[in-house]
């Protein structure tokens, strides 16, 4: 072989060399230069965290919350719902953080269509979800406070606690809702809300209407004759914009337990023991006038 090509061959294996040196040592003081420090706290609270990624917490995600739970001095230990007080405990230990009190929420629908069925009041053509039938008159439901029924909030529930029944109404399981408040966030009507899974009693109306037109439209519907806040013995029950409220905190703290009182009050939107699947109350089917007595009016 040629002496010539042969140094031709070396020369460019040596530039090629020096060129990926070069480069590979300016990568590694690009590297030294622009590293981030790992925290070592926010690796071990990734480590405790659920996993879930349900962003009940207000973050974008499990790494998000161990990174601002460390750094940021306000951000409370106790913000994974799915971990419960087992994580907490775990988070507050890490962090150093005092961990509060750990409560047991669970999303509750504040409607009482779920035993109802003639409830329609248009056929709705178009996308099948809640938050757009809902700009179409408040939705094809004839309540315009009531639930849609397109099941939103079950889509996009990360626990699959959430299932529509035959008259597409929300069903919450109370044993899986882990209380992250992604149904809440969804819900475009703002029907769900969360309760202590140990509340005594919740409201099964959302309805700001007169009690008269609530009462033409479903007979389980919330009147608003102000019965339930009278009697209260603990002053929990109030009428919080147009809405009857109960404050959970007030209802557990007060001794003696009210049940009675509150079913004496209004038996018909308050439900004791929430949670069940059953309805505890029974709501007459609206008389539907007959052509004569149509022709009448």
């Amino acid at each position: 072989m040629d002496p010539l090509y042969i140094k031709l061959a070396l020369g460019g294996i040596a530039l090629l060399a020096s060129i990926g040196l070069f480069f590979g040592i300016g990568l590694a003081l690009a590297a030294h230069k622009f590293a981030v420090e790992i925290n070592p706290k926010v690796e071990a609270v990734k480590e405790v965290l659920a996993g879930a990624q349900c962003g009940g917490c207000g973050f974008a995600g499990c790494e998000a919350y161990a990174e601002a739970v460390v750094t940021d001095p306000d951000v409370p230990p106790n913000l994974c719902f799915p971990g419960k007080a087992s994580v907490a405990e775990a988070v507050a230990r890490i962090t150093g953080k005092q961990m509060g009190a750990v409560e047991d929420l669970v999303a509750v629908v504040h409607c009482a269509r779920s035993i109802r069925k003639d409830y329609q009041k248009y056929d709705y053509i178009g996308y099948g979800v809640c938050s757009g039938a809902n700009l179409a008159f408040a939705g094809p439901t004839d309540c315009q406070f009531g639930c849609v029924g397109f099941g939103e909030c079950a889509a996009n529930c990360p626990f699959q606690a959430i299932a529509m029944d035959e008259n597409h109404f929300p069903v919450i399981n109370e044993e899986t809702c882990v209380g992250c408040g992604q149904c809440v966030k969804t819900c475009p009507k703002g029907l769900i809300t969360l309760v202590p899974k140990k509340a005594r009693a919740i409201v099964r109306c959302s309805s700001r209407d007169p009690g008269k037109v609530t009462h033409q439209i479903c007979a389980a519907g919330c009147m608003h004759c102000m019965s339930c806040v009278r009697a209260c013995p603990a002053e929990a029950v109030g009428l919080v914009d147009g809405v009857i409220r109960i404050d959970h905190q007030k209802c557990l703290a007060y001794g003696p337990k009210c049940e009675e009182a509150c079913i004496k009050a209004c038996f018909m939107v308050h439900a004791i023991q929430p949670h069940s699947r059953q309805p505890l109350f029974q709501v007459e089917k609206r008389h539907e006038p007959t052509e004569q007595e149509a022709l009448a009016l």
